[in-house]
C-alpha cells in the first residue's frame, strides 16, 4: 500500500511484520487477524513520592576500583528494591545512584503515606546492615539522604507497564531530597499530615526550594512507631448532627434522654420498636 495512505499509526502484524493502518482488523498482506492498541488511559491519583540519594557516589568512585562500585552498588539498588516493595511501594527507576518510589501507585491504599515514610526509615536501617557488608569485604560504606511527600499526580496506564508519575508532589520530594543531609529523611507538609500520630519528627527551617515560589515546611525524621496508624481514629468524638439516627438505634449516650420506644433491628432487617417486639407483634 503506498505511504500516502498509510495512517500515523501503524499495526504490525504478529505474523508476518507488514505495517497496516491503524483502522484495518486484518493484515492486508496475510489476513492475519491483528491486535488492537489501547490508548493508555491516564489517571490522577494521590500517592506518597519517596526519593533517596547516595551521597558522595563521585568520590567512591573516584577512590574505587569500579568492579567493586559496580558490585556495591547492585547489591544496595536490590536491597533498597526490596526493603520498598516489601511496604508495598512501586519502584519507578534508578537515576545514576537514586532511587524513585512510589506508593499508590498502581494500587491506592489508605495508609500509602506512613507505608512510604517506613520505607524509607526501613532503607535507612537496611543500609546499616549492608555498611557492615560492605566495610567488611570491601573496605568501603555508603550514605544515603531520602525526601517524602505526598500529593496528586498524573500516572500512566499501569496495565501497560506506564506507571510513571508527574506532578508537584513529585517535584517537591525530589527537592527534599536534595536539601536532606547525608542520613537525614526530610517529609513534606502533606505527608506529615498523613503520618503525625506515628512519627517522631522535629521541623526544620523553611527550605527555598528550587523551583518553588513559596518556602515549604518540612520535618526531618526521627522515629516511626510500629503499628500504629498515621492518623489515629478517634472513636470518642462525638457525632454531629446524628442525634435522630443514634436515637433510633438506641445508642444515645444519656439513659433520661433516651427515647421510651426505643428501636431495633432483627437479623432479617425488620425494623421494631420495643414495645412491638414485647407483644409479639
Amino acid at each position: 500500500m503506498p505511504a500516502s495512505t498509510m495512517s500515523s499509526v501503524a499495526l504490525v502484524c504478529s505474523s508476518c511484520g507488514n505495517e497496516n493502518p491503524d483502522e484495518a482488523r486484518f493484515c492486508l498482506a496475510c489476513g492475519a487477524a491483528l491486535e488492537q492498541v489501547a490508548e493508555p488511559k491516564e489517571s490522577r491519583k494521590h500517592v506518597t513520592p519517596v526519593f533517596s540519594d547516595v551521597v558522595g557516589s563521585t568520590a567512591l568512585a573516584e577512590r574505587t576500583d569500579p568492579e567493586t562500585v559496580r558490585r556495591v552498588m547492585s547489591r544496595y539498588f536490590d536491597a533498597m528494591r526490596a526493603v520498598l516493595e516489601a511496604h508495598g511501594g512501586t519502584v519507578e527507576k534508578f537515576v545514576g545512584d537514586a532511587v524513585m518510589a512510589v506508593f499508590g501507585i498502581p494500587e491506592l491504599h489508605e495508609d500509602d503515606a506512613i507505608r512510604a515514610v517506613r520505607a524509607a526509615a526501613g532503607i535507612a536501617d537496611r543500609l546499616r546492615e549492608l555498611n557492615e557488608e560492605f566495610q567488611e569485604r570491601y573496605g568501603v560504606e555508603l550514605a544515603i539522604r531520602t525526601g517524602v511527600n505526598s500529593g496528586e499526580v498524573i500516572a500512566g496506564d499501569a496495565s501497560q507497564g506506564q506507571a510513571f508519575v508527574t506532578g508537584d508532589a513529585v517535584n517537591v520530594a525530589a527537592r527534599l531530597e536534595q536539601a536532606a543531609s547525608s542520613a537525614e529523611i526530610l517529609i513534606g507538609e502533606a505527608t506529615h499530615r498523613l503520618v503525625r500520630d506515628a512519627v517522631l519528627v522535629e521541623p526544620v527551617a523553611s527550605l527555598e526550594l528550587k523551583g518553588k515560589v513559596e518556602p515549604i515546611k518540612a520535618w526531618r525524621l526521627l522515629e516511626v512507631e510500629p503499628q500504629v496508624p498515621g492518623i489515629a481514629r478517634r472513636l470518642d468524638s462525638p457525632l454531629i448532627g446524628r442525634e435522630r439516627e443514634v436515637a433510633l438505634l438506641g445508642w444515645w449516650p444519656s439513659s433520661s434522654r433516651r427515647p421510651a420506644r426505643a428501636r431495633q433491628w432483627s437479623r432479617a432487617g425488620v425494623f421494631h420498636t420495643a414495645r412491638g417486639l414485647r407483644s409479639g407483634r
